[in-house]
């Protein structure tokens, strides 16, 4: 399935985006936050455009204060709101006969929402073993529950900039850096797969210094889905990416979740390049 993600479009209710995107004759779509929308009334409004197909990432549910979720935390506060969180996800997935649910891998601090995509504030870190270990516990726990709802887990790996890199003299996110992907998927649940942000990885290259191409080939056993756009290796601006981007003649055969997350309002353009994947992966069907 080729989604088309809403990430873009911040300023405006879930269902607005929808009713955009239906204008353009848009009906995968993966929502990702925007406006508060009371739970019930949302579910509602997804059950009745069945003729949608949906998938649910990261801040979907909106929270009615926002947060950022972070399901490493140390802090017993965050680490509820976004147990909670999740588990409300996957709950509605479910209800909408999705079949994944998607979120970030953790922080080693907790950042402040103004913060995500802009330079962190700094701060002293969590202890990255530990970090890992209580992240990983805490997916295989939500896997478990997910499984028996039908629902699929994807961790989506996390972008760390040199700027950020260098205010904390080392990374303070999990899972930037392909070894730590490849040590952290081979102990997770069955129910758990990675969803590969490109864009995320390319600049991740930058700032440690692996091989972009050589990080993709070493990842591909755990991919299961993907988040495409591009950039300029320096910044995470989910720009327009083309048939000449890095990534394009590389991608795994056999995904079956696929979200195009370019945040531009030209919905023409975000059509275009969802019609580009498909015609793409229809020749290897």
């Amino acid at each position: 399935m080729i989604y088309l993600s809403t990430g873009g479009f911040q300023n405006l209710t879930p269902q607005s985006v929808i009713q955009k995107f239906n204008e353009q004759g848009i009906k995968s779509i993966e929502l990702s936050g925007g406006k508060y929308v009371a739970q019930k009334k949302i579910i509602k409004y997804l059950k009745k455009r069945n003729d949608v197909n949906y998938s649910l990432h990261n801040y979907f549910p909106v929270p009615k204060k926002k947060f950022v979720i972070n399901l490493a935390s140390i802090e017993k506060r965050i680490f509820r709101k976004t147990f909670s969180n999740i588990k409300k996800g996957i709950d509605i997935s479910n209800k909408l006969n999705s079949k994944y649910f998607s979120f970030h891998a953790g922080f080693l601090f907790n950042p402040n929402i103004k913060e995500l995509g802009n330079k962190f504030a700094k701060v002293r870190l969590q202890n990255r073993k530990k970090s890992i270990k209580l992240f990983l516990n805490r997916v295989n726990s939500l896997a478990k529950e997910a499984k028996k709802k039908n629902v699929k887990i994807l961790i989506e790996n996390n972008v760390i900039t040199k700027e950020n890199y260098k205010r904390f003299n080392q990374d303070p996110l999990l899972l930037t850096h392909p070894k730590e992907m490849i040590k952290f998927f081979k102990k997770c649940d069955k129910n758990v797969g990675l969803l590969l942000d490109v864009g995320h990885l390319k600049v991740s290259a930058k700032t440690h210094g692996f091989n972009l191409f050589k990080a993709h080939e070493t990842l591909k056993p755990y991919i299961e889905g993907y988040h495409l756009s591009d950039n300029d290796g320096l910044k995470d601006s989910n720009g327009e990416f083309t048939k000449k981007s890095w990534f394009y003649n590389k991608l795994k055969k056999n995904v079956k979740y696929i979200s195009i997350e370019v945040y531009s309002k030209n919905l023409k353009k975000l059509k275009s390049l969802q019609y580009l994947i498909k015609k793409k992966y229809d020749k290897y069907h």
